[in-house]
């Protein structure tokens, strides 16, 4: 895979080009789309006075073992540091630096949260429109229902976790293997034939009335983007989504060290870390990272890659600081960020406190990933190309981590911001 050429535009200055951002830039600044990824290096936030935090982040991953990580900064919507640390490939001696792609895993759900939200805004459906019956969404899998409580789930229960899917028997997503041996496949079930299998099992629990992580929910989630938008998943998220909010290198992952993008890092599991058979039924014996798991084929629940300096513009342009022109509407961002009550999930993100600080974290073999906005308006964001033996819990720590630096160093950090040296 090779990072898509973005064409010049030699009539923006004419024609009112909106630049990264969202900023209206008729003049010179922006003749076309750049990614920062293209832009920023290690050198720029190489600063003596952060030195001492670099150390700590460099301790840190000499604990965990971990090769690589990536870790960005803002606040105000400026981004003030983006550095890279370690390896993004040990075996071709490439080191990380700030553009380095890095997969996702579930920050990914944010992602498809905000897309749900941009289709809400154009009124192409509802949080409370129903999924599945009549007049829902994907009423076409209906034949295949056995359980009535299937009506009655809305596009917010699984933005909740809440439509009645659980992982008592595994996570049908990432057991793909046990999936095809179930219900007698031959290969590797897509997206639409996962749904048209699943959907004749009966639901764990009655929809609204608890909540259990599911990544199930988040691939309909996925399937419910393309039949509102009429377009395919990724290209609706890129187009609508990602480019509007200044994002020019988001992909959708592979599955294989060979499918990789350019600039994308190598995963590594962690030590004692055994191979597993391939995910497609092969019989081989691969590296969990590496075949181990259908990554692509998880969609919008955590197929997405990028880089932290872009996932922070993101975050910036759904925030509801305005530095940042924002892609949704005032009530979008509240509703995203709306804390229930601490038994409910909040709309994408994993975490929502009252005082304003937001978390979503990610994880599997080769990954883990955290975002922490915190109620100053500051972010912090770490993605690593290592797995720990701690799994989904390591986001624990590198939560603790983030708030250590935070809270030692936030005061030395530059003021500038990093997105305007495109």
């Amino acid at each position: 895979m090779h990072r898509p050429l973005l064409a010049v535009l030699l009539v923006a200055a004419l024609s009112g080009f909106t630049a990264p951002g969202g900023r209206e830039n008729p003049s010179s600044q922006y003749l076309y789309p750049v990614s920062v990824n293209e832009i920023l290096t290690n050198r720029m936030s190489d600063l003596p006075d952060l030195r001492p935090m670099d150390a700590v982040v460099d301790s840190f991953m000499r604990a965990w073992e971990i090769q690589g990580a990536s870790l960005s900064v803002m606040k105000g919507d400026s981004l003030l540091y983006a550095k890279g640390y370690g390896w993004a490939d040990r075996e071709r001696g490439r080191r990380m630096e700030p553009g380095t792609l890095l997969r996702l895993a579930s920050v990914s759900k944010l992602i498809t949260a905000i897309g749900i939200m941009v289709l809400q805004e154009r009124g192409a459906l509802n949080i409370q429109t129903p999924v599945f019956g009549p007049f829902g969404i994907l009423n076409e899998y209906d034949p295949y229902i056995t359980d009535d409580n299937y009506y009655m789930i809305t596009v917010e229960h699984l933005l909740r976790h809440q439509a009645g899917f659980t992982r008592r028997y595994g996570d049908p997503v990432f057991t793909t293997p046990a999936v095809m041996r179930q219900f007698r496949l031959s290969e590797a079930p897509d997206a639409k034939t996962l749904t048209r299998k699943l959907v004749s099992l009966p639901l764990d629990f009655e929809p609204g009335s608890w909540q259990n992580y599911s990544n199930f929910g988040y691939l309909l989630l996925s399937l419910i983007i393309e039949k509102a938008s009429g377009q395919p998943y990724e290209t609706f998220i890129q187009e609508s989504v990602l480019r509007k909010a200044g994002c020019y290198d988001f992909h959708i992952a592979g599955n294989y060290y060979r499918d990789r993008w350019e600039g994308e890092a190598r995963y590594y599991p962690h030590r004692d870390c055994t191979d597993v058979p391939e995910y497609n039924g092969s019989g081989q014996l691969v590296s969990r990272c590496y075949g181990g798991n259908d990554v692509t084929g998880s969609s919008g629940a955590g197929a997405w890659v990028g880089s932290t300096p872009e996932l922070a513009h993101l975050v910036a342009a759904i925030d509801g600081d305005f530095h940042i022109p924002d892609i949704l509407g005032f009530f979008s961002v509240y509703q995203m960020t709306q804390r229930l009550d601490e038994e409910t999930f909040p709309l994408g993100w994993l975490d929502c406190k009252d005082d304003g600080e937001w978390t979503r974290t990610g994880s599997f073999t080769g990954t883990s990933a955290i975002i922490k906005r915190f109620p100053d308006g500051a972010c912090w964001i770490l993605v690593t190309n290592t797995s720990t033996w701690r799994g989904s819990n390591f986001s624990k720590e590198t939560g603790t981590l983030l708030r250590n630096l935070r809270g030692r160093f936030a005061g030395r950090l530059p003021s500038r911001d990093l997105f305007q040296e495109r």
